[in-house]
């Protein structure tokens, strides 16, 4: 179920982000087309808020964009994927600079920032739309993802956590979410809502990694605090 402070629009035609759209924080579009440094990549670590600002924050990203991805029914508006019958996952479309950031540099970012281990579920929400999920778009970021995923299951084991429950599939369609929800936290009256529950567990180097970012960026985010996401501010962590 989605929050009930929050009212969904009626209209899926009128909801849909334009094609001109641009990002509320970073001011470039939602849907530019990839130049040859860029690659974009889906990723689904509960409720698409806080995910989407903790990835925007990040040096290199050119654009974020919240939706829907994994299901099985065309144009899912946020009422549908909420009741869980289309099949879809809560997602953020990231598109990155190759030069700045790398995709190992992403991954980091995606399985400190939630538990991968709950199944349908991320903390308070429940349901398959809040699933964990990779959707990669080459090659070379599908062999990251599983990688990535076995080191940080050995990780995680060593802490007391259970399975990762994340889907990694390729090439899946990501259906644009309605303008409100789009990078919903940096805009006036927004309610700051976030249900991630982060392990606590940091990720290091794994098979085939090539980490970017120095360590000063990760600074920038703490998981020992609740919440950390919504506590800090909108903007860009700087080199």
């Amino acid at each position: 179920m989605f929050p009930s402070w929050l009212t969904p629009k009626a209209s899926k035609e009128a909801a849909i982000p334009s094609g001109t759209e641009q990002h509320a924080v970073l001011g470039t579009s939602l849907h530019e087309p990839l130049t040859t440094d860029q690659e974009d990549a889906l990723f689904a670590c509960g409720c698409f808020w806080g995910a989407e600002k903790g990835f925007w924050k990040l040096p290199g990203i050119i654009t974020t964009a919240v939706g829907y991805a994994g299901g099985h029914q065309e144009q899912p508006t946020y009422q549908e994927v909420c009741s869980g019958r289309s099949g879809h996952t809560e997602i953020v479309r990231v598109v990155w600079n190759k030069s700045v950031i790398d995709f190992s540099d992403l991954l980091k970012l995606f399985w400190e920032c939630h538990d991968p281990t709950q199944g349908n579920r991320q903390g308070n929400d429940r349901g398959s739309q809040y699933r964990s999920a990779i959707y990669t778009t080459t090659i070379q970021q599908m062999e990251l993802a599983q990688a990535s995923r076995d080191s940080y299951q050995q990780l995680l084991s060593k802490g007391g956590f259970g399975a990762i429950t994340t889907e990694i599939k390729a090439d899946q369609q990501f259906h644009y979410a309605e303008s409100y929800h789009q990078q919903y936290l940096a805009k006036p009256g927004s309610r700051p809502y976030c249900s991630a529950m982060p392990t606590q567990v940091a990720l290091n180097d794994f098979p085939g990694a090539n980490f970017k970012l120095p360590a000063s960026i990760w600074q920038e985010y703490d998981w020992s605090v609740s919440h950390c996401v919504l506590r800090s501010g909108n903007e860009i962590i700087k080199l």
